[in-house]
């Protein structure tokens, strides 16, 4: 996406409102047109990155992801995991999840947690083999622990092996 644009647009406003205030007012439109330049394009990045976070909520578990390419920016868009992927296999490392009751709200909340450095790296690792960025693959997999944990699991027993000794109170 070139940025150019909308700031030559803005520049040319600046200019066009200067002209009204005569040759004073239009130096100083001149003067200040270089240093507007690099606040506009902070600005319309910001507003961007918040239309992508925006974006990211509505469509979790996919996302959006604003990035930088030297100066010009661009959108990545990783859809919500649907059956089978490209390749045409099932999807069997992402099972389907029905998204969040509130997901249909637009309702979104922020939490913050700690993991150890070396879980964080296997997360960004999954994140990075599944093409999502890693708020987008922990939307997923708390989704799917969501799904799973409404299943009754019981434990496997097996039978006692010889030797085994077992301690207690029984009645």
């Amino acid at each position: 996406m070139d940025l150019t644009s909308y700031v030559e647009n803005l520049r040319q406003e600046l200019a066009g409102v200067a002209e009204l205030g005569g040759a004073e007012s239009r130096a100083l439109a001149e003067r200040l047109a270089g240093p507007l330049e690099s606040a506009l394009r902070l600005a319309l990045l910001d507003a961007l990155a918040a239309a992508a976070a925006e974006i990211t909520r509505d469509l979790a578990p996919g996302s959006v992801e604003l990035r930088l390419r030297g100066r010009e920016p661009s959108f990545v868009v990783t859809p919500p995991p649907t059956g089978p992927d490209f390749a045409g296999e099932p999807d069997v490392a992402a099972p389907d999840v029905p998204p969040p009751a509130d997901a249909e709200e637009g309702a979104t909340s922020r939490i913050s947690f700690r993991l150890s450095e070396h879980l964080k790296g296997r997360v960004e690792e999954a994140a990075a083999r599944d093409g999502l960025s890693v708020n987008a693959w922990l939307v997923r997999a708390a989704s799917a622990a969501v799904a799973a944990s409404g299943t009754a699991r019981q434990p496997q027993r097996r039978a006692p092996r010889g030797g085994e000794r077992f301690t207690g109170w029984a009645r």
